[in-house]
């Protein structure tokens, strides 16, 4: 199975007076327009029949919002382990009960590094810098299981931008 995470875009800066609950943070009309860009250069590296899965969260389902358009697809599914503060325990038993070829999990950090750093080494310490708006594409090539991934690509924004 191939896995590629994907950090939401800029958001706005958290304000318990503009949104009470931290869940309906939006991103920032400059996040939208960077990661428009991003997501059109994302799209040329996913492939067709990959499941699009998001974070309930608004910020992360407008990020995925953008990349279904760049894929020319409609269809996002809900996913609450992906929420902000969900363990990579809960993903992994969500990823194993897919039968999909390829998935794309859009959330949150530290959750996604966090993830990353599972997949990639049992023990999960790994210091990674995972931007807004960034991606990274990872591949089991047996059972979805922490250490047995091969990391295939990790990158920021600014070079999904410059793809095409």
């Amino acid at each position: 199975m191939k896995v590629f995470l994907v950090r939401h875009a800029i958001a706005h800066a958290r304000s318990r007076a503009r949104w009470p609950n931290d869940a309906l943070r939006p991103l920032t009309p400059a996040g939208k327009r960077k990661f428009r860009k991003a997501a059109r250069g994302l799209a040329t590296a996913l492939p067709t029949s990959a499941a699009l899965l998001s974070s309930p969260f608004v910020r992360a389902r407008q990020t995925a919002e953008l990349l279904a358009a760049a894929l020319g697809r409609k269809k996002i599914v809900e996913a609450r382990e992906l929420a902000s503060g969900e363990s990579a325990k809960e993903v992994f038993t969500m990823l194993r009960a897919r039968k999909d070829e390829a998935v794309v999990l859009v959330g949150h950090e530290p959750n996604l590094s966090t993830l990353l750093s599972a997949c990639l080494h049992e023990h999960g310490r790994l210091k990674i810098d995972f931007k807004k708006g960034g991606a990274a594409c990872i591949e089991f090539t047996g059972r979805v299981e922490p250490g047995r991934a091969c990391l295939h690509w990790f990158l920021p924004p600014r070079v999904l931008r410059g793809l095409r």
